[in-house]
């Protein structure tokens, strides 16, 4: 019996996305009833959207986020053996970037199950894209520290690693004014920053300047989806 593969599924940045998937994706996704969403509502729906005419009372799901244990991942992969493809998709953007999928994908691995991407919009890569900033060397940091001295202080570390490395990193959207406010005050007026929100959706925008520049041209971020990217002279 040939085994099933373990597909990586993107999902939509945001809802109304101008992001549309190719005919081989919707194919292969058309074909696939195992899944492992990273919650099961907004997966649910995914799956409704973009591949409408699936029966959602026939789908097996499983989920995988920072409540699933790391003893019950692989038998997530087990209807591989049995010759079913199975379909990995995060809540937004591309599963094992910034998503907990990769522990899922690594086991994939090491059972020697095939692990086919598919493509679709991941953030990280739209904004370093779209940013101007160095693209040959960068690193994603994830989400900040929420204490202010800790923030400050990483603040300040990424900031010297961003000469030769473009720096990006994230925050939940509703904290968005807090953070560029502490990036507008710790960062050195030089640095350059770019935000880049809504990546894929009507309301899409990407900005790069320097902080000096941000403080006189400041847009309203809040509870925008954003990704932060900054680079030192």
């Amino acid at each position: 019996m040939e085994y099933g593969s373990l597909y990586l599924i993107p999902n939509y940045l945001g809802k109304n996305s101008n992001f549309n998937f190719n005919n081989r994706s919707l194919k292969i996704i058309d074909k696939i009833n195992h899944f492992v969403f990273e919650n099961e509502k907004p997966g649910r729906a995914f799956i409704k959207i973009i591949s409408p005419n699936k029966c959602q009372t026939e789908l097996i799901i499983n989920t995988l986020n920072k409540f699933t244990s790391k003893e019950s991942i692989s038998s997530f992969l087990n209807p591989c053996f049995k010759g079913y493809n199975i379909g990995l998709v995060s809540d937004a953007g591309c599963p094992g970037i910034a998503d907990p999928g990769a522990e899922l994908i690594y086991n994939a691995h090491l059972l020697n199950l095939k692990v086919i991407p598919l493509v679709g919009p991941s953030s990280i890569l739209l904004a370093l894209m779209a940013s101007g900033l160095n693209g040959q060397n960068f690193k994603f940091n994830g989400y900040l520290p929420i204490e202010k001295n800790d923030r400050k202080n990483k603040i300040k570390f990424l900031e010297k690693q961003s000469y030769d490395t473009t720096q990006i990193f994230m925050e939940t959207p509703y904290r968005n004014r807090k953070l560029i406010i502490d990036l507008l005050k710790f960062l050195k007026p030089t640095t350059k920053l770019c935000i880049a929100t809504d990546l894929t959706l009507n309301s899409e925008l990407v900005k790069t300047q320097t902080i000096k520049q941000w403080k006189n041209n400041l847009e309203n971020y809040d509870k925008r989806p954003s990704i932060f990217l900054i680079q030192s002279n």
